[in-house]
């Protein structure tokens, strides 16, 4: 078992951020923080991605909408 490490979201870059904050969301972190990110199986990271890519895709839009 791998040392559980304190996460401070603030210092992360962007993409690690939301990566992090969706783990949370799908109530993934304490799995995440107790093993590593390679304990998730592929249908748990999969989720992951796919709600990056969606509010990367909704950021943009929104962006986009603005000019």
């Amino acid at each position: 078992m791998m040392k559980k490490e304190t996460i401070d979201l603030k210092c992360l870059e962007e993409d690690e951020k939301l990566k992090y904050e969706i783990a949370e969301e799908l109530g993934l972190l304490d799995k995440v923080m107790e093993s590593g990110w390679k304990s998730l199986s592929s249908k748990e990271t999969g989720r992951i991605g796919g709600l990056i890519t969606k509010r990367r895709r909704e950021e943009k839009q929104k962006n986009e909408n603005k000019k």
